[in-house]
C-alpha cells in the first residue's frame, strides 16, 4: 500500500463511522475524519488514529451543505490521493409518517443523499485522475424492512439505487462502488440502552457491533474485494434474509 493514500469517512466522530476510521488507520490509510458538531468526540478519534502511526485531518462541516462541502474539500482533493470514500453520515427521524414534517423529511434526505451526491461529486475526479478508487455507502436494513421511519426507509433505499447506478457509470475507471446495510448495531443510538435492552427493543434480535461494519469496510477496500462491484452487503445477524 502506498502510505500517502487517504480515506475519507462522514459522520466519522462516532459509532459506527469512528470505528470504520480507525479500522482503515490499521489498514494502513491516512484519514480525512468528516463531522458536524462533537469537537471533543472527533479530537478523541483523531488522536487514536494518530497513536496507530496514521495521519489524520478533521474536516468539520455538515455534509448536507453543498458549499461547505466543497470549501472544506477543495485543498484535500487538490494536495492528496483519495483512495476510499465512506458516505456514513446519516440522520434519523423517530416518528410516524403523518408526524413526520417537512423539516424532518427534508433533514433525512438531504444528509443521506444529499451528502452522498456532495461528496462524491467532489471526490470522483480525485479518483478518476489517480486511476482508481472505492466508494462505499452505509445504507440500512431500514432501506429493505418496512418497520422504520418513511423519509428514513426512502432515504436509505435511495442510496442503494444510487450505489448501483454510479458503480455501472464509473466501472471502466478501476473505481469500486459498494454499500453496506447494517442491522441495528450498539451505539448511542441506544441510549443508556445495555445490550440485552437493546436486543429486545428490536424484537429480541441480535444486535451488532461498529467494528462488524468497520470489518467489511475493510474488506470491501482491500484487494480481496478487486470483482465486487454495484453490491449491497447485509450485516444484520440474520434479522433480515
Amino acid at each position: 500500500m502506498n502510505h500517502n493514500e487517504y480515506a475519507l469517512i462522514t459522520g466519522a466522530s462516532r459509532g459506527i463511522g469512528a470505528s470504520i476510521a480507525k479500522q482503515l488507520a490499521k489498514d494502513g490509510y491516512n484519514i480525512l475524519l468528516n463531522y458536524k458538531s462533537n469537537d471533543l468526540k472527533a479530537k478523541k478519534v483523531c488522536f487514536e488514529i494518530q497513536k496507530l502511526g496514521r495521519k489524520c485531518e478533521l474536516l468539520k462541516f455538515d455534509v448536507s451543505d453543498s458549499k461547505s462541502t466543497m470549501l472544506k474539500l477543495k485543498p484535500h482533493i487538490k494536495n492528496k490521493k483519495i483512495k476510499i470514500l465512506v458516505n456514513n453520515a446519516s440522520h434519523r427521524v423517530k416518528k410516524s409518517f403523518l408526524k413526520t414534517t417537512e423539516e424532518d423529511w427534508n433533514g433525512i434526505v438531504n444528509v443521506v443523499l444529499g451528502g452522498f451526491y456532495n461528496l462524491t461529486k467532489h471526490v470522483l475526479p480525485n479518483m478518476t485522475a489517480n486511476k482508481g478508487g472505492r466508494i462505499i455507502n452505509i445504507t440500512s436494513i431500514g432501506a429493505f424492512s418496512a418497520d422504520v421511519n418513511v423519509g428514513y426507509a426512502a432515504a436509505k433505499a435511495g442510496l442503494v439505487g444510487a450505489t448501483r447506478a454510479l458503480a455501472n457509470e464509473v466501472k471502466k475507471r478501476n473505481i469500486l462502488v459498494n454499500a453496506i446495510a447494517p442491522g441495528p448495531i450498539y451505539t448511542d443510538y441506544f441510549g443508556n440502552k445495555t445490550r440485552e435492552e437493546a436486543s429486545l427493543a428490536v424484537g429480541g434480535n441480535k444486535i451488532g457491533e461498529p467494528e462488524d461494519i468497520a470489518n467489511i469496510v475493510s474488506f470491501l477496500c482491500s484487494d480481496k474485494a478487486n470483482y465486487i462491484n454495484g453490491q449491497i452487503i447485509h450485516v444484520n445477524g440474520g434479522m433480515y434474509i
